[in-house]
């Protein structure tokens, strides 16, 4: 967060040969109190609230098919296998890749013919062709959208209306003339040092700022575990050959480098480093 000045408001000028230089401006604590802080407490409280809304509107009974659980699944073992391979020996890794790669039993070679991809389920509506669509899925992504958009609608037009063209906070570093459209929106005042942020540009920096404290706060992701869930099914399931060819392929391209034999030269490496910049 910003270092803010805390004192009475008031303009200083002062003027050296006939030429007046940029104002200083001081904060009064009335604005700290009455315009930054009821700003970062409304927006917090709502989002805790939307964020409780949201878990009252989420649909538990959701209708995952098996075959889609298992291609998701398979296709991210196949990626961990590759990217974690320097902690396995060479004889477990070349068993593990044979046993996704093998050119008749290989896991990656199973599915060989599949329908063409239902362009609605993106949007939940179906896993296939021939499937049920589901509108039900639909309706809760369309619920969580409303659910993120309307909150955001009011609280801006609350502070355009309420709080427009207060300065509530200062940034303790310099910066350049860029920064103006961000840190100082609804203020118009070019002689305004750009270190100062206006009261429309603080309710910006905590719309996005306020991520992090809301999963400290919540003890969880703000993020749905459903749509998670949904993600991880639905990446490069649209088209699950496709999928398992690029995977087959990446994994006998690797080139597996054990890093147990090799562990004590690196900590005799990183040791010397360290000795050498003491």
């Amino acid at each position: 967060f910003f270092v803010l000045q805390v004192v009475n408001l008031h303009i200083v000028l002062s003027f050296h040969s006939g030429n007046m230089t940029a104002p200083d401006i001081y904060l009064d604590a009335q604005i700290r109190s009455w315009v930054l802080v009821p700003i970062t407490l409304a927006m917090f409280l709502i989002g805790v609230l939307r964020h409780l809304v949201q878990q009252l509107m989420k649909n538990n009974n959701v209708k995952v098919e098996l075959k889609n659980v298992r291609e998701a699944q398979c296709v991210l073992r196949a990626q961990r296998l590759r990217q974690n391979s320097g902690y396995l020996p060479p004889s477990k890794f070349s068993s593990k890749r044979l046993f996704f790669t093998h050119k008749d039993l290989g896991v990656l070679h199973e599915i060989k013919d599949q329908a063409p991809p239902n362009p609605l389920a993106a949007f939940g509506m179906g896993g296939g062709a021939g499937a049920t669509p589901d509108p039900s899925q639909l309706v809760d992504m369309m619920k969580k959208n409303l659910s993120m958009v309307v909150p955001q609608i009011v609280q801006y037009n609350w502070v355009a209306f309420f709080f427009s063209g207060f300065v509530v906070a200062k940034v303790p570093f310099a910066l350049t003339m860029r920064f103006r459209a961000m840190l100082q929106r609804g203020v118009d005042l070019n002689s305004l040092s750009v270190t100062y942020v206006s009261s429309l540009s603080w309710y910006f920096l905590n719309l996005f700022g306020l991520r992090g404290v809301f999963s400290i706060v919540l003890g969880e992701n703000s993020i749905d575990d459903y749509a998670n869930m949904q993600n991880q099914m639905q990446m490069g399931m649209q088209d699950a050959p496709k999928a398992y060819t690029m995977e087959r392929e990446n994994l006998e391209l690797v080139s597996h480098t054990w890093h147990l034999p090799l562990v004590e030269r690196h900590c005799i490496k990183m040791l010397q480093e360290k000795i050498a910049t003491n």
